[in-house]
C-alpha cells in the first residue's frame, strides 16, 4: 500500500510493514505524519472504511502480534533507534526513583494509625511481596520483548490489538494524572522548605470551580525542566538520576538514624492492635506504594543486554524499596506510640514530637528529591508507552518518531508533557489522588492473564481440548478471585478498606467517560489505521497489491495470528 504524501516530499521506507513515511521537512507536519493509512486518503476511503467497522473490528479482536513482529518491524516505523546506553546499574535507579516518591511520607502514617499499629512493617512485606509477583511477570516479558511499548506490546502479542489498546489508553491515563499530581505535590513541599503555604505559589481564580481554580504555574515549570532533560538524552537523564537517588536513600538513612535515636521499644509493645486483618487491610492501602515499577520494562531497547541487565533492574529495584520502606515504617513506630501519629505528616510531626523539629526540613528535602525523579522516570516511561502505540498506528504514527540527533522519542515526550502540565496546572491533587488506583490493578492483572496464555496457549499447537482447559482453569481463577473480593467486602471491616483506598463515585464517573472516549476513537480511527497496517504487511508477505481496501482478510499469516487459532 502507497501512503499519499504533499508537496512532493518524497518517503522512506520504514523497514518492518513497507509502508512509506514522509521525510521531516523542517518542523511542519504534514496530514501524512498523523493519517497516512489508506482509509484516510480521502473522504470517499474513510466512508468506506466505516462501513466495514463491524468486519475490521471482528478481525482486530482476534488478532495477535508476535514477538518479532514488535521487535523489528513494528520497531523499525521510528525511522531511527533509541541509543542502547543503559546497564542494570541505570535500571535498578530509574526502578528506586519511579517507585520512592513522596507517597510512603503519607501512607505509613495512615496505615500505622488507622489499620496495622506496629505491624505496618509486617504489611509493608505482605504488599511488597505481592508487588514483586507483578515485578516477575513484567520481567518475562521484558526479557523475551525488549521494547519501549511496555505492557502494550506484551498484551498486544498475548491478548490481541483490542485489549491493548484498552490497556494503553489506561496506561496512558494513569501517567498522566500521577504526572500532574507529583508535580503538585512538588510545589507544595518546595513551599515547605520555603517556609510558606502552597498557595502562595498558586494563582486563584475564583470564576472557575473550586476544584480547579487554584493554578499551578510551578508544576508546569517542573515538569517542562524535566522533559528537556528526557528529551535530550536518555544516559544524562540515567545520570542524573542516579545521583538523585543516592542522595535521596542518603536522606532516607539519615531520617532512620537519627529517628531511631529517639526509639522506645516499648512502643512495639502491642505490636498488632487490629490483628491479622489490619494488617492486611493496610498492605491492600500500601501497595501503591510500590507502583511505578513497569516504566522500567519501557527501557528494553535502550537497555545493552536486556536478558541480563532487565531481571537485576526490576528485582533490585524493588528490594532496596522494600527494605527502606520496612526501615522507614518501623522507625516511625517506635519513635510514637501509633495512636500518636500524625496521619497527615507522620514523620514531621513525630520529629517535632521527640523535640527535632529540624528534621522536617530534612523530609521535605528527601520528599521534594522523590518526586522529582519519579517525574522524570514518570515522562520517560510516558513517551515509550506512546512511541510504540504510534508504531501501531492506534495513535498517530508522528508520535512514533525517534529524533535522529538525541536518539529518543521527543515527539511523544513533548506531547505527553503537554498533558502532564494542563491537568496538573488546573486540577486539585484531591481530584488527581482519586483517579490512580482505578488503572493500576487492572493493567496488573492483564500482564498476569497475558502471562499465563504466553506460557500455555500456542495458536495452532496447543489442542482444542487443551485449549478449553485452559481457559476453564483460567475461569476458575479469575472468578474465585472475584469472589473473595466479594466476600471480603461484604464485611465491616472491608467496607473500610473500601473507603480508604478505593475511589470515589465521580473518579468512577471520569474513568468511565474516559474509557467511552478511547473506544469511540478506537472504532472512528485507531481501528481503520492499524487494521491497514496489519493489512498492507499481509500483502507485503503474499505479493498481493491491497493498494484499495476489499473485504477483511483473516491474519493467520506469518505477521499475526489468531486468538482462537
Amino acid at each position: 500500500m502507497a501512503m499519499a504524501t504533499t508537496g512532493g516530499s518524497g518517503g522512506a521506507t520504514d523497514g518492518g510493514t513497507g509502508s512509506t513515511a514522509t521525510k521531516r521537512r523542517g518542523c511542519w507536519c504534514s496530514k501524512d505524519d498523523f493519517f497516512p493509512e489508506e482509509s484516510f486518503r480521502n473522504w470517499g476511503s474513510y466512508v468506506k472504511a466505516l462501513g466495514e467497522t463491524k468486519a475490521r473490528l471482528k478481525d482486530r479482536l482476534f488478532a495477535r502480534s508476535l514477538d518479532d513482529i514488535e521487535l523489528n518491524q513494528v520497531r523499525a516505523r521510528s525511522q531511527h533507534e533509541m541509543k542502547k546506553s543503559l546497564s542494570w546499574w541505570d535500571l535498578i535507579w530509574f526502578g528506586v526513583s519511579s517507585v520512592m516518591g513522596a507517597g510512603i511520607f503519607v501512607l505509613t502514617g495512615l496505615e500505622a494509625r488507622n489499620d496495622a499499629g506496629p505491624a505496618v512493617v509486617i504489611s509493608f512485606v505482605v504488599s511488597g511481596i505481592s508487588a514483586l509477583l507483578s515485578v516477575f511477570c513484567y520481567t518475562e516479558f521484558a526479557v523475551d520483548i525488549p521494547v519501549a511499548g511496555g505492557s502494550f506490546a506484551y498484551l498486544r502479542v498475548e491478548l490481541g490489538d483490542f485489549a491493548a489498546y484498552i490497556a494503553a489508553g489506561n496506561i496512558l491515563f494513569e501517567y498522566i494524572v500521577a504526572g500532574a499530581g507529583v508535580a503538585r505535590s512538588w510545589t507544595s513541599y518546595f513551599a515547605t522548605l520555603c517556609n510558606h503555604e502552597p498557595d502562595d505559589f498558586r494563582i486563584v481564580v475564583s470564576g472557575l470551580n473550586k476544584n480547579y481554580n487554584h493554578l499551578d504555574p510551578i508544576s508546569v515549570v517542573i515538569s517542562a525542566i524535566v522533559a528537556v532533560l528526557a528529551s535530550v538524552s536518555t544516559k544524562g537523564s540515567s545520570v542524573f538520576n542516579v545521583v538523585a537517588s543516592v542522595i535521596h536513600i542518603a536522606v532516607l538513612l539519615l531520617i532512620v538514624c537519627v529517628g531511631l535515636t529517639k526509639a522506645n521499644v516499648a512502643n512495639f509493645s502491642n505490636f498488632a492492635p487490629y490483628g491479622v486483618k489490619g494488617v492486611f487491610k493496610a498492605s491492600a492501602v500500601l501497595f501503591f506504594a510500590y507502583v511505578g515499577f513497569d516504566g522500567v520494562a519501557t527501557l528494553g531497547e535502550e537497555t545493552k543486554k536486556p536478558a541480563r541487565d532487565i531481571p537485576i533492574g526490576l528485582v533490585g529495584s524493588m528490594l532496596i524499596t522494600i527494605v527502606f520502606y520496612c526501615f522507614l515504617g518501623a522507625t516511625l513506630c517506635l519513635m510514637l506510640p501509633f495512636t500518636a501519629i500524625d496521619v497527615n505528616a507522620p514523620y514531621s510531626e513525630a520529629f517535632q514530637a521527640v523535640g527535632m523539629r529540624w528534621v522536617k526540613y530534612i523530609v521535605a528535602l528527601g520528599a521534594l528529591k522523590g518526586m522529582t525523579t519519579v517525574l522524570l522516570t514518570n515522562i520517560i516511561g510516558q513517551a515509550r508507552y506512546f512511541t510504540h502505540i504510534g508504531r501501531t498506528h492506534m495513535a498517530p504514527p508522528w508520535l512514533a518518531i525517534i529524533n535522529k540527533k538525541f536518539r529518543t522519542p521527543m515527539n511523544a515526550t513533548i506531547v505527553m508533557t503537554i498533558a502532564n502540565s494542563i491537568v496538573g496546572f488546573f486540577t486539585d491533587l484531591s481530584i488527581l489522588s482519586n483517579l490512580l488506583s482505578i488503572s493500576t490493578l487492572f493493567i496488573f492483572s492483564l500482564v498476569a492473564v497475558a502471562l499465563l496464555v504466553r506460557r500455555y496457549y500456542v495458536a495452532g499447537v496447543t489442542s482444542n481440548h487443551d485449549r478449553n482447559m485452559f481457559v476453564g482453569f483460567l475461569t476458575l481463577i479469575l472468578v474465585s478471585s472475584i469472589a473473595t473480593a466479594v466476600y471480603w467486602a461484604a464485611t465491616t471491616i472491608a467496607v473500610n478498606m473500601f473507603l480508604l483506598g478505593s475511589l470515589d463515585v465521580p473518579s468512577f464517573v471520569r474513568f468511565v467517560v474516559w474509557t467511552l472516549i478511547l473506544i469511540i476513537y478506537y472504532l472512528l480511527v485507531g481501528l481503520h489505521a492499524s487494521y491497514d497496517v496489519a493489512k498492507e504487511g499481509l500483502g507485503e508477505a503474499h505479493g498481493v497489491d491491497l493498494k484499495n481496501i476489499g473485504a477483511p482478510a483473516t491474519h493467520s499469516d506469518k505477521n499475526e495470528v489468531s486468538l482462537v487459532g
